[in-house]
């Protein structure tokens, strides 16, 4: 892994720029752009595919180390109101999540390097303490010495006299019945302090550093900014004044900061509209100084203030509720690295997807990118929707140091050398089912750094071979070997324009597991459907996750997780999206199951070996035979690259009460799964004997097919695994026949067999 990168964007037209982020750290490298068709490296499967590219970016460059800093936290850059500061006084509402993970800056204006300037911090007791360095480099740090806890809010602040030397640091435990862990003070108040004393260092405020709130910036030799003693946790109004205020005066700064002396109040709720933050980059200052500042590294906003009651659970309805943000020493959303070389797509280049294989020595990365047809100009009857925002979310997954993994999986995970490297490299960022230092779920991702199992030949942990990116690449492989002709498109892409995209194709597929999924995404498919599109619907587990993408960085997306099959649930009142202020969690609880849209939704999952399908009766009505033409088998796809079977990992159900349409006919499903396949969460009312495996006659996968309005149609396979058992025998099985037989008649201008009855399945 001495070698790795990224690009600027997922999604690129022909005649576009794109940006390569390369990092060598044995120096020289060589590029070739190619074309990808097929990742898996099972020897059981055609291999690994990929086709060269004559580019003019095809060369050799001079690689180098390129550093990510993480950790979120606001920069303010320089102002004079913060610089000018003889007397001070600091405080803020906070809520540490790792008090006892050492020194931790909540405001500062430190030059760490010179030991000048002073900061409001929490010191390597896990106490609050004023830092305060002098011109000379002298620094002395007066500390409450009394910890923080856990889970409670605390009034924490600082004063310093210039005329005096009199310093005053507290802090204070403010509990009420809803706002944390604990429900009254007692047990808490014991961790409340003040102490005052006199010292003789004068801080030099003029030192040339940002006033940062969560971090201390270290300037680096390349003139890059690494945020140190990054902070982890809530931060609700913060105030400077430029005099020294006592404990009681702070009290009513809280909130109202009024007088001449107001150098700094921000309020972290400005910004709030009906449709979520204006800008979720961007912090106000209340006072005359206007001293507005920038979020970096996303830092998690529309998250419960110190004053939240817990009557209303949205934060645009009371954002003076919602008035703190939660930073993270290793969030993550732009690994900013330096460009290595750009290069313009010809206007010739055919939709597909397409990596930069980059090589040093013995080290190769494959740099991922998917290549659209040009805006209004499609190029086929078909088109692939690339489950990016799925990719998003398991990207940098770290399931192999999930201690439950082993017994979730029925079987050893499979480790791969990126795995390892994950594991000793926090700096990559994390994936949405991970959790943060602090034990806070991960809520943002984004394809502005290395995503290391989006690249062909890497076999995932959670699946005993493929998952996501390269599982996806089987059906690449498929629509490639069988002639068929077809465009790449991505899921973001239709996002941001709508059933307009889509409703140029006569057919549009799935992949394997189109997951994570937004409104404007559901909206489009379902509007594709309302005017005569067809959909094939190539996996499992689709249209599950409630996500969008932040319309000023569409490189980052979000999610919000709760009451569904999740690694971790928002706190309470945290539920809702902050860049729309849409209710998130999954999409069935909010009124849009994905039967409505596929005829089939998500029931049971097992990541062990997979199943097959078996014809049912219903299959030989005639409106429905032509699926199977030229198959005698009622045992379908017993044999497949995922698993050895066609039916497995996660599989979808018919299911009427869910919105499953009252004339789609199960066509086929499927049986024998082992006793590790388990109902999904949200189906469980009560765990009881008898739910997993053949046990419980809702773990299967159901194979549907039904026609929607003006000619129409959806076809489910219902399974993540399906797609690995196309290439069978030479891509000559049943499960290859039957995608093809659909796949032709729905790229045909021709009308599609009518049902002749409906008939309600259970």
């Amino acid at each position: 892994m001495a070698i790795n990168g990224y690009t600027d964007k997922m999604s690129v037209q022909p005649g576009q720029n794109l940006k390569f982020m390369v990092n060598s750290e044995g120096g020289k490298y060589r590029t070739e752009i190619v074309r990808l068709i097929h990742g898996d490296t099972n020897p059981e499967g055609p291999g690994l595919k990929v086709e060269k590219v004559n580019a003019s970016v095809n060369k050799e460059y001079n690689g180098k180390k390129q550093e990510i800093y993480m950790g979120s936290y606001i920069n303010f850059d320089d102002p004079p109101a913060l610089q000018n500061l003889d007397s001070f006084s600091l405080q803020a509402m906070i809520l540490s999540t790792t008090p006892e993970l050492g020194e931790q800056a909540i405001l500062s204006k430190w030059d760490p390097k010179g030991n000048k300037g002073y900061g409001l911090f929490i010191d390597k007791d896990g106490c609050i303490a004023l830092f305060i360095g002098d011109k000379d480099g002298n620094v002395e740090k007066i500390s409450t010495e009394t910890p923080l806890l856990y889970g409670a809010w605390f009034f924490v602040g600082a004063s310093f006299d210039a005329a005096t030397g009199k310093v005053t640091v507290f802090q204070e435990a403010r509990v009420t019945k809803t706002n944390g862990k604990f429900s009254n003070k007692y047990g808490v108040e014991k961790h409340n302090a003040t102490v005052k004393k006199t010292t003789n260092i004068r801080p030099q405020a003029a030192n040339g550093a940002p006033f940062i709130i969560a971090g201390v910036i270290d300037k680096q030799a390349d003139g890059k900014f690494k945020a140190i003693q990054r902070y982890n946790g809530k931060i609700d109004r913060p105030r400077v004044a430029s005099i020294a205020l006592s404990k009681d005066e702070m009290d009513q700064w809280i909130e109202n900061p009024t007088g001449a002396y107001v150098a700094a109040a921000w309020d972290f709720s400005k910004g709030i509209s009906k449709e979520g933050f204006d800008d979720i980059r961007r912090v106000y200052d209340t006072s005359p100084n206007q001293i507005h500042g920038v979020t970096v590294n996303m830092p998690t906003r529309a998250v419960t203030g110190y004053n939240w009651t817990s009557e209303e659970h949205n934060f645009v309805h009371a954002p003076e509720q919602y008035g703190a943000i939660h930073f993270h020493d290793d969030d993550l959303t732009d690994a900013g690295w330096d460009v290595d070389f750009e290069w313009t797509l010809p206007d010739d280049l055919p939709s597909g997807v397409y990596a930069a294989h980059v090589v040093s020595g013995e080290d190769e990365d494959y740099i991922t990118f998917f290549v659209r047809p040009k805006k209004g100009k499609p190029t086929a009857k078909a088109a692939l929707i690339m489950p990016t925002a799925s990719y998003l979310a398991y990207a940098n997954n770290r399931f192999q140091d999930v201690p439950l993994a082993q017994i979730m999986f029925g079987r050893a995970p499979v480790v791969q050398q990126e795995d390892m490297y994950l594991g000793e490299h926090a700096e990559y960022g994390l994936s949405t089912y991970d959790f943060h230092n602090d034990g806070t779920g991960v809520c943002f991702s984004s394809n502005l750094r290395p995503i290391l199992n989006m690249r062909p030949k890497y076999r995932h942990t959670l699946s005993p071979s493929l998952w996501q990116f390269n599982a996806d690449l089987h059906l690449i492989d498929w629509l490639t070997e069988k002639g068929f002709e077809f465009d790449i498109i991505t899921d973001q892409d239709v996002h941001f324009e709508g059933a307009d995209l889509l409703n140029q194709y006569n057919v549009v597929m799935t992949g394997s597991h189109p997951e994570y999924y937004s409104g404007p995404m559901m909206d489009a498919l379902e509007d594709f459907q309302d005017n005569g599109g067809r959909l094939m619907y190539m996996g499992s587990n689709g249209f599950y996750w409630i996500v969008t993408f932040d319309p000023n960085n569409p490189s980052i997306m979000e999610v919000r997780k709760n009451f569904g099959n999740n690694a971790w649930k928002a706190w309470p009142g945290e539920v809702h999206l902050s860049l729309t202020g849409e209710f998130g969690t999954i999409w069935k609880h909010r009124g849009r199951a994905p039967q409505k849209i596929a005829g089939t939704g998500y029931g049971s999952q097992g990541f062990e070996v997979c199943s097959y399908f078996r014809r049912t009766e219903d299959s030989y009505d005639p409106s429905v035979s032509w699926i199977f033409e030229g198959i005698e088998d009622e045992k379908l796809g017993d044999f497949g690259l995922v698993g050895g079977g066609a039916a497995g990992l996660e599989l979808d159900i018919y299911d009427n009460e869910l919105g499953t349409p009252p004339h789609a006919v199960i066509i086929a499903s499927s049986e024998d799964h082992s006793s590790v396949y388990m109902p999904v969460a949200e189906e469980l009312y009560f765990n009881i004997p008898g739910m997993a495996g053949d046990e419980n006659p809702r773990v299967r996968a159901d194979m549907v097919y039904y026609p929607t309005p003006n000619g129409g149609a959806v076809f489910s396979t219902s399974s993540i695994s399906y797609c690995g058992s196309l290439s069978h025998n030479n891509y000559d099985n049943n499960i290859s026949k039957l995608t093809e037989n659909v796949l032709k008649r729905f790229i045909s201008d021709e009308p599609l067999p009518t049902a002749k009855r409906e008939k309600v399945q259970v």
